[in-house]
């Protein structure tokens, strides 16, 4: 029935995914989906009346699974269905009771156990792909507390690229999912290590300019200010960056209720230093254009009243210095020195290789528009926004602030096609979506996370030599952001090392017990 040839680390998985709940953590493009195909088979013959259930956070991702397994399942062999939100609750009911093989966003399978359309009695195998997201409320935890509860005979298999580098959260996806087991692979694992092509690594510096380091030093006097007023109401304490703001202002909010004035009073502080520190970031790692965007966006905000805090803030000499700066550069037609560079970088690798393929990430929107639109001004390049969907109809400049899905799909054929062969994307270009291979990755801005940095340089070098480059910007938090996520993606893996050793102990105890 199956026309598979798995690799020998795919082999050695299932193996151990037959036998036990697994997590198998391997790199992006290295056959995670075969390994769950092999193993609902295998459940589906040892367990011919059950149902296997497939989870995958997005759309998207449903229907890259329902191609692949439908390509290995003859029709006879087994009924492979898909639920989304398209579908109405009744017919997935109908769905549910006819199907050998349900592949499903979390919300739909949740929703109609909740409901008590049906219940997961029958099922023999539950795979939940991007497992790292097994964490708080979030609908794969339900659904696993649910199977654990009902299933009969049960199997789990998680799959990620990155479940995190924090070794208690790594155990916590485990023990939401009943992991018994931790297949890992990296990208250096002798038995995958044959079958990935070599990848280049580069780290290029551009220098901060003088002009934006005294724009940043202006809106750094008002952010420190209000961290002095904070600390002066004995509401903030020790080392202070974006992270404790955004905790500080959320228990502050809790606490709003009681009309407290100090309370209140540190609750606009708090909002003032989060937009202040959101604008350096922004100056320092992304665009001009993306920074005077969110300048101007204040300046409304101010003029129309909308908040004390941010009239506070656009009222500021510091702030209205800043803004006289930034017209002269803007006169100049001055941008981020990344965007030569970047744009530098690109010209030559189609010089280079003509037929090309490039994805250079970036943290915003915004950014990834003026991405796109300074580097279809090259020769040869046909580059498009990769984005997330629309939370609003259109943005400030008027235009799309988002892609529907049906966009996003025609996006990625037409960069299959060659249609296109530069895709300027955010965090919707990292996870699980079925995007071509690429000669070359390039990041604009470091990001400190170690999952999405393994997402996104999981997407070249598996089929052909590729090249990872990540831009800096000197004397910025890029620099800081760098290392961070270096550092957090060995974590993770002496993390998961502790804890494969942590799991085999624990079987060991239970094995001489009995």
């Amino acid at each position: 029935m199956l026309n598979l040839s798995p690799r020998n680390y795919q082999k050695a998985i299932f193996e151990t995914a037959k036998k036990k709940n697994t997590l198998a953590v391997l790199p992006t493009g290295v056959g995670k989906t075969l390994i769950a195909i092999m193993l609902a088979h295998h459940r589906i013959k040892e367990h011919p009346a059950k149902k296997i259930l497939v989870l995958a956070p997005t759309k998207p991702l449903v229907e890259q699974h329902l191609n692949s397994f439908k390509s290995q399942t003859h029709e006879l062999y087994a009924d492979v269905q898909m639920f989304t939100g398209a579908i109405n609750a009744q017919a997935r009911k109908k769905l549910w009771n006819t199907s050998d093989i349900i592949i499903s966003t979390p919300q739909c399978v949740a929703n109609d156990l909740r409901n008590y359309l049906y219940d997961l009695k029958d099922t023999s195998l539950l795979i939940i792909d991007e497992a790292h997201r097994c964490l708080k409320n979030y609908d794969y935890n339900f659904i696993a507390k649910q199977y654990k509860q009902q299933a009969e005979n049960q199997l789990i298999l998680g799959l990620t690229a990155s479940p995190g580098h924090e070794k208690q959260i790594i155990e916590q996806i485990c023990k939401n999912l009943n992991v018994e087991e931790v297949e890992m692979r990296t990208r250096e694992s002798a038995d995958v290590r044959p079958y990935l092509q070599n990848l280049e690594f580069n780290k290029i510096e551009v220098p901060f300019p003088e002009e934006f380091a005294q724009i940043r030093n202006l809106l750094k006097s008002i952010y420190e200010k209000k961290i002095e007023q904070l600390k002066s109401r004995n509401l903030l304490f020790g080392p202070v960056n974006k992270v404790t703001l955004l905790q500080l202002q959320k228990k502050l909010s809790a606490q709003a209720h009681s009309g407290n004035f100090n309370i209140l009073i540190g609750l606009s502080l708090s909002a003032q230093a989060i937009k202040i520190s959101h604008a350096v970031e922004l100056l320092e790692t992304q665009t001009l254009s993306g920074f005077k965007d969110y300048l101007d966006n204040l300046t409304k905000q101010a003029k129309e009243k909308k908040s004390k805090g941010v009239q506070t803030i656009v009222n500021s000499v510091e702030f209205q210095t800043s803004l006289l700066l930034l017209k002269k550069l803007q006169e100049n037609k001055t941008e981020h020195p990344k965007i030569e560079e970047l744009k530098t970088l690109i010209e030559s690798e189609f010089q280079n290789n003509e037929k090309a393929k490039i994805i250079v990430f970036s943290q915003y929107r915004e950014t990834a528009n003026t991405i796109s639109k300074k580097l279809n001004g090259l020769n040869n390049v046909k580059a498009k926004i990769f984005i997330g969907q629309a939370k609003k109809t259109l943005s400030s400049n008027g235009e799309k602030s988002g892609l529907s899905q049906k966009e996003q799909k025609q996006i990625i054929d037409q960069f299959r096609n060659n249609e296109i062969n530069v895709l300027c994307a955010t965090s919707i270009g990292e996870e699980g979506l079925d995007i071509p291979e690429v000669s070359a990755v390039y990041f604009y801005e470091p990001i400190p996370s170690a999952i999405r940095k393994i997402q996104r340089t999981g997407r070249t070098a598996r089929l052909q030599p590729g090249k990872l480059t990540i831009l800096i910007t000197k004397d910025t938090r890029d620099v800081a952001h760098h290392y961070a996520s270096t550092a957090r993606e060995k974590k993770m893996y002496r993390a998961i090392s502790d804890i494969k050793s942590d799991l085999k102990n624990k079987t060991k105890t239970l094995d001489d017990f009995k």
